[in-house]
């Protein structure tokens, strides 16, 4: 089946870009004249899928997987992949680094401020109740200064594309956004299973990611430090994303590990125990959820953490990513506020909107949800990976009298946001190229300056029809690659 088959129900196909709803027929936000798509006129529908399963299986006999949890117990999957880039041109990338940028200076400014003066509560820009009530807020990281004021040295923007060709943000991602072991092995993956397509085309390259985290977190360490000893600290093997927390370790070339493996002495200095005897740890990127962080301070149950951390961060002698309490700044109704939070601390208008959002905590924007549910997207406050979110337009009668019961219920963890239209790209289906929505992840690495990963993780609604990209929920992902 030659390429022209290959596209026949892909109505931009002969570009092989993303399109949106308003560029049809080929009028695509990503260029004419594809070369790609020369280059997919090689094969057929059949040789495609062949190697796309192979892809798949190396995937998983590398161990690239992700864990599912349900009511049947956690199963290990792979993130499915697409061999199909997406790709973004220079100019648009050069207006999505700057936006990335500009956002994440905002948060680590509202973050110190926050656990600080406070002065963005006291002059009422934000609701003062919707940080301090805030399950993320943690009153004992009150006062405490942080090398380079960085609260979280990795940050996830979560971007959409409308109608219009616009990006959007639809989310930040400030305590531990994970995938982006998922963006680099996809290239890898590209490299090993597709060189013929990658041949001659000019990328931005993301292999230094590992390179890049560990001198943030080299420049976030505890101030007169030489040659700060790092440590990736995880829950262990049965978390959903260890796959992860080897992957980065490796990258990096530092330790990995868990909460059993590290003790703070008398002095609040942290070791490593290894078999060569102690080993002093000055920065800890840590994976554990701050409950579970440190038992003297928070969960007192906790078997994860380490107990004396906090101790350990308020005396300066040691550094943790993100830092304690960084989740208050990727709340869903904190988000709703990013513009206002941007021209507060920089003076400056937003590079990149955010989808219009109701929250439902304020009595005006709870009247307006509850009476258009059916043509809204409501989200949970407290979740994650897209659990617990409905589509209106395609919800049944069940869920949405469901949801208006949860929402009337407790609405401060309801945010609710108009259906978009979220582009398309070209994806490889059982069929043939069709149309899948996607969303994309630039990861965001902040010490003496903040540095973007050119790119990020596209993630790809495998399922007609569906605008949920998530990997718990059927999502699969494909290399994203910046033009040079």
């Amino acid at each position: 089946m030659p390429a022209k088959d290959l596209f026949k129900d892909y109505d931009a196909g002969r570009d092989f870009c993303e399109t949106t709803s308003k560029s049809v027929g080929g009028k695509s936000v990503g260029g004419r004249n594809n070369p790609l798509t020369k280059r997919l006129s090689r094969y057929n529908l059949r040789t495609l899928n062949q190697r796309n399963k192979a892809a798949e299986r190396e995937l998983k006999n590398l161990g690239i997987t992700f864990t599912v949890y349900s009511d049947a117990g956690a199963i290990d999957r792979i993130l499915p992949f697409d061999p199909l880039p997406r790709q973004i041109s220079a100019a648009d990338w050069k207006s999505l680094e700057a936006g990335c940028k500009q956002r994440v200076a905002a948060l680590n400014a509202f973050l110190g401020d926050v656990y600080g003066k406070q002065k963005i509560l006291k002059d009422g820009v934000v609701p003062r109740d919707l940080v301090l009530q805030n399950k993320h807020f943690r009153e004992e990281m009150m006062g405490v200064k942080l090398p380079q004021g960085t609260y979280t040295h990795i940050a996830g923007v979560d971007l959409i594309r409308d109608e219009n060709g616009a990006f959007l943000v639809l989310e930040d991602n400030c305590r531990s956004p994970s995938g982006v072991s998922y963006v680099i092995e996809n290239r890898h993956l590209m490299m090993r299973s597709f060189p013929d397509l990658m041949e001659g085309v000019k990328i931005q390259a993301v292999s230094d990611y590992g390179k890049r985290l560990r001198g943030k977190l080299i420049e976030t360490a505890p101030p007169r430090v030489q040659n700060p000893n790092i440590v990736l600290l995880t829950p262990g093997v049965f978390n959903s994303a260890y796959f992860e927390h080897v992957f980065l370790a490796r990258e990096m070339g530092v330790a990995l590990v868990e909460g059993r493996d590290l003790f703070v002495d008398d002095d609040d200095r942290v070791f490593m125990k290894t078999i060569s005897g102690l080993e002093r740890v000055h920065t800890i990127y840590r994976r554990i959820d701050d409950d579970f962080l440190d038992p003297e301070a928070f969960r007192k149950d906790s078997m994860l953490g380490v107990p004396g951390l906090l101790r350990s961060l308020k005396a300066g002698k040691v550094s943790i990513a993100n830092a304690i309490g960084a989740g208050v700044a990727d709340d869903k109704a904190v988000y709703a506020y990013m513009p206002r939070i941007i021209e507060y601390y920089l003076g400056e208008e937003a590079i990149l909107d955010n989808v219009k959002t109701y929250i439902c905590r304020e009595a005006d924007d709870l009247a307006y949800v509850l009476d258009n549910l059916k043509d809204l997207v409501v989200k949970p406050v407290s979740e994650s990976g897209g659990y617990g979110i409905v589509v209106g337009p395609k919800a049944s009668k069940a869920e949405l009298s469901a949801i208006r019961k949860a929402v009337k219920k407790d609405p401060k963890n309801y945010i609710a946001q108009p259906m978009i239209n979220l582009s398309v790209c070209p994806t490889l289906t059982p069929k043939g190229v069709k149309p899948r929505h996607v969303d994309l992840r630039p990861f965001v690495l902040t010490g003496a300056d903040i540095w973007v990963l050119p790119g990020g993780l596209t993630r790809v609604a495998m399922r007609e029809g569906s605008i949920i990209v998530n990997s718990s929920q059927g999502g699969g992902s494909k290399d994203t690659w910046v033009m040079r």
